[in-house]
């Protein structure tokens, strides 16, 4: 029997989404008490913005990790969107990536996005052209201190990826919390995810189970440089007022 070959040429597929907002944002305070993705931002608020710039490039299968004031996100999302509750949403984001561990094994390319960023909507395209098994965006203009999660590098290869990193390297760079996994790199993910969750080792954040498939397969892992692009990490209050005093005017309309 003739077996039918895949068009090359044929359009691929778009990837899927796991869009983290499950926390509580308590560094923000009494400024917002409900999730950081219904923050508004000159009348849209974040997790509309994430909708608007995931559409600009085709974009539409979308699953949310809730947890804090999940309904009130729930309805905001409508039929837009699929939510994953995740119970533990006090513990570590690891837990809200290991949640939809499903979705990682859909054997679909998977983009992995924190809720809690205000961008550029052409990031998203860059990191949907570029190609490799896993591919992050890094800002090589990064805040000081030990806030910002750092892509370490030697030469071209990345050798750590931590608030605090542990290995020698000669430059690093900020992790926008944006990355794009190939299917099989992204089954990998939710089986490092599975090993910290059967160890009870539940209250470590996401990017250590990325770190791990980084130390073990550097070659696999490939970035993008956004440092021209304005964008922002939403965690305190001078986030919230940067975001709008100085990263939604670059942002146009």
């Amino acid at each position: 029997m003739q077996t039918s070959q895949a068009d090359p040429t044929a359009p691929q597929p778009r990837p899927i989404v796991i869009l983290l907002a499950a926390g509580v944002g308590k560094r923000l305070g009494e400024s917002h008490d409900g999730p950081k993705v219904l923050l508004d931002f000159a009348g849209q608020s974040l997790i509309e913005r994430h909708l608007a710039a995931l559409a600009s490039v085709g974009i539409d299968d979308i699953a949310v990790t809730v947890g804090h004031e999940a309904d009130a996100l729930r309805a905001t999302l409508g039929d837009r969107a699929t939510t994953v509750f995740n119970p533990q949403y006090r513990e570590g984001s690891l837990v809200s990536l290991w949640v939809q561990r499903e979705r990682l094994r859909s054997g679909r390319d998977v983009l992995l996005m924190d809720g809690d960023v205000l961008y550029d909507a052409r990031m998203l395209g860059r990191l949907i052209a570029a190609p490799g098994e896993a591919v992050l965006l890094v800002d090589r203009e990064l805040e000081p201190g030990d806030e910002p999660v750092k892509v370490c590098f030697r030469g071209e290869t990345m050798v750590d990826f931590r608030k605090r990193p542990e290995h020698a390297h000669d430059w690093h760079g900020e992790s926008v919390g944006f990355f794009k996994f190939a299917p099989d790199m992204a089954a990998k993910l939710a089986d490092a995810c599975d090993r910290y969750v059967a160890a009870g080792n539940t209250a470590v954040e996401y990017e250590e189970a990325i770190r791990d498939l980084m130390l073990a397969d550097p070659a696999a892992f490939h970035y993008v440089d956004v440092t021209d692009l304005p964008w922002t990490e939403i965690d305190f209050p001078e986030d919230v007022d940067k975001a709008r005093d100085t990263i939604l005017p670059q942002l146009g309309a």
